[in-house]
């Protein structure tokens, strides 16, 4: 009996860990328990081996081809995901007492300044809204001269906005960002940016990994309360292999970034990604109000279509009966984040068009039969 009748397709939507392309799974299955002619699984093979070198040698080379990666920018493998760079950023890339710029647009955002704030003065760039529905200017930006760089989030992933314009650039201070819920769906200009930082359990693999893009010259100069494990001098000197990295997660991002590269590449995601955007977002915006986001169109996030069922604040029965009917569809993690409530459809690479295509007809059957 094949896989699909044991088990009915599910339309995974969940924030992540997120959807792994069926194809990379079937490798993964395929070579879990003898991997090529080692006689062992990745999960159980040394990272000081010539199989497993092979491997984390050509998840960089791959990476270093899908997004151009310049020569004078290391690639570094990290346990932790992203958060764990949020300590790791301000202690590479500034001293106890210096001053560093981040612009809050949402909760990781706002993660990421306090815990920068442990070990630095953080200059918080954008002024606090009652809500976060968009991205302020960044014209408006007080950016403090003295920083050491200037930090923002691409895309948040509980309010559902991103950056649709790349940040420009401060001259003589670094600009890094975390682009862990929408790595790898766009093309990047990796030279406008001291160092990217992103989790890989959304995008580009599974959870346990976070992947570091540094500029040579930030390098080397981290902190003396800084834990090895997080000094990039450290993981770079020993080419990610300082302790025992997260092998099998460096396995699977290998197999993911050759399934982006197979597909077509950035361009190819970016593409998908518009596509999948726009059937939510066209149906939500001609339902007349019965489906609402609340979100700048101007900011709307390309994988994580958060809206309200009913009004603007959501009608606590229209949202429960949707969520019921959701999940009979087989829909999983439909549920908006409990920080804000409401439906969120995260659409990440691994979504197929088709899904988002079953979810926009959805939308349109609940509306129709549930309207008042």
């Amino acid at each position: 009996m094949s896989d699909e009748r044991q088990h009915p397709y599910t339309y995974n939507f969940n924030a992540g860990p997120a959807k792994v392309p069926q194809e990379v799974l079937r490798i993964a299955q395929d070579e879990f328990i003898y991997y090529r002619n080692s006689g062992i699984s990745v999960m159980e093979m040394s990272h000081r081996s010539v199989e497993f070198e092979a491997i984390i040698n050509d998840a960089e080379k791959l990476l270093r081809e899908l997004l151009n990666i310049p020569e004078n920018y290391k690639v570094l493998f990290a346990h932790g995901g992203g958060t764990g760079q949020f300590a790791s950023i301000p202690l590479n890339l500034a001293q106890a007492g210096d001053v560093v710029n981040y612009a809050i647009t949402g909760t990781w955002s706002e993660k990421a300044a306090k815990e920068a704030e442990k070990y630095l003065k953080v200059n918080r760039v954008t002024t606090k809204p009652e809500k976060f529905i968009t991205i302020q200017p960044q014209s408006t930006w007080n950016i403090d001269p003295a920083g050491k760089y200037l930090f923002y989030t691409d895309n948040e992933t509980i309010h559902g906005i991103e950056y649709q314009v790349p940040v420009t650039p401060v001259p003589g201070m670094p600009l890094v960002f975390d682009m862990t819920s929408n790595f790898l769906t766009r093309p990047v200009n990796v030279s406008n940016y001291g160092a990217i930082i992103a989790g890989t359990q959304k995008n580009a693999g599974v959870a346990g990994l976070a992947i570091i893009i540094v500029r040579d010259d930030l390098i080397g100069k981290p902190q003396t309360i800084c834990p090895s494990i997080l000094d990039y001098k450290v993981l770079n000197a020993n080419r990610s292999l300082y302790n025992t990295p997260a092998t099998y997660s460096i396995y699977m991002c290998k197999l993911y970034l050759q399934w982006i590269k197979d597909q077509g590449g950035l361009e190819e995601m970016a593409r998908r990604a518009k596509i999948r955007s726009s059937l939510i977002y066209n149906v939500i915006d001609q339902s007349n109000g019965f489906y609402v986001n609340v979100i700048d169109p101007a900011t709307r996030s390309r994988v994580n279509a958060v809206f309200r069922v009913g009004g603007p604040t959501g009608d606590a029965e229209l949202e429960k009966r949707f969520l019921e009917e959701a999940a009979k569809r087989n829909f999983v993690g439909v549920k908006g984040h409990r920080s804000v409530g409401g439906i969120r459809i995260s659409m990440f690479n691994a979504c197929p068009v088709k899904d988002a295509e079953v979810v926009a007809e959805f939308l349109k059957e609940f509306m129709k039969n549930n309207q008042k």
